[in-house]
């Protein structure tokens, strides 16, 4: 693939999803430009050092993104959400209507925002899914050409520590034959640099990206070979959930279905020939994480 001279904006470069977003668009012979707080940081010198054009920014410094955005062809937007403690919903949709408007004044051709699989015109009663339900109605809206995808469940929150790994078992959210999608970070590149290369194609589309689908019961072989001694699984119990309003919103989403996924897996397939199983993630990138979690009690604590 040629190299694109303008670049692409990637919003969280030094994060998750916009580390994994630059890394894709690098290996894609893509042209990035990361938006940092701190370019003398660890994680920003090492974006430099690949070759991606690092600028200082922040989120609350309207001045500063659309410095950024001069000149770039394209951007990826994510913001981070109240479970993080760093903002407010309110925040969060604040910040993510302002990049989207900056944008527009930029002349920017293709934006793309990365909201979350839970989103939808329904309310959830959840006010860090809702809020990204705000903010694609603002997308939506954009003069330009626009794609929205809807990251599920992470895998990585499956190895967090709080879970019981530690004592040899599991709780989650699902029952032990209920279904759900879950996303490989590293994959979420590879679904987003194919719609930067492809504009056209992508423009006006709300896509909902998944890596692979399983049961609780398939959570427990997969562990349980990982960890090469039983893990047992079952649903949280009625009585922790009574005790954390948090923990029994999400699980009443997923009866309900939002927090289960809908991604189409044979169009992600299409999308990323290299879409990763939770076998193989547990084998490779999330290997370390498990093995932490095995040996670190402690209490869950979310971060999305």
């Amino acid at each position: 693939m040629s190299q694109t001279i303008a670049p692409v904006l990637v919003f969280g470069a030094t994060g998750q999803q916009g580390g994994s977003v630059t890394n894709a668009l690098l290996k894609a012979g893509q042209t990035v430009r990361a938006l940092v707080r701190d370019p003398a940081s660890v994680k920003a010198i090492k974006l430099a050092s690949r070759g991606v054009e690092v600028v200082r920014g922040d989120l609350s410094d309207t001045a500063s993104i659309e410095e950024a955005m001069s000149g770039v062809r394209g951007v990826f937007s994510v913001q981070p959400s109240s479970p993080t403690g760093t903002l407010t919903d309110a925040d969060e949709v604040r910040y993510g209507i302002a990049v989207a408007d900056a944008a527009v004044r930029a002349g920017v051709e293709q934006f793309v925002y990365s909201s979350v699989g839970t989103a939808s015109d329904e309310p959830t009663g959840m006010g860090h899914f809702d809020s990204k339900a705000e903010i694609e109605a603002h997308v939506r809206t954009l003069p330009i050409a626009w794609t929205i995808v809807r990251p599920v469940a992470f895998m990585d929150m499956l190895v967090m520590p709080g879970f019981g790994l530690d004592e040899g078992r599991f709780s989650f959210f699902a029952g032990r034959d209920q279904t759900m999608q879950f996303l490989a970070v590293e994959d979420i590149g590879k679904f987003v640099a194919p719609i930067f290369a492809d504009p056209e194609r992508f423009a006006g589309q709300t896509i909902e990206i998944a890596s692979d689908i399983v049961t609780g019961t398939e959570i427990e072989a997969a562990f349980s070979r990982a960890a090469g001694r039983s893990i047992t699984y079952s649903r949280f119990s009625d009585e922790v959930l009574a005790a954390n309003p948090f923990l029994s919103g999400l699980t009443a989403l997923l009866d309900s279905g939002p927090l289960a996924g809908h991604a189409d897996l044979a169009e992600m397939r299409q999308l990323n020939p290299e879409i990763l199983t939770f076998e193989s993630w547990l084998a490779g990138s999330g290997r370390e994480a498990f093995q932490l979690a095995l040996g670190t009690s402690g209490q869950w604590d979310y971060n999305r």
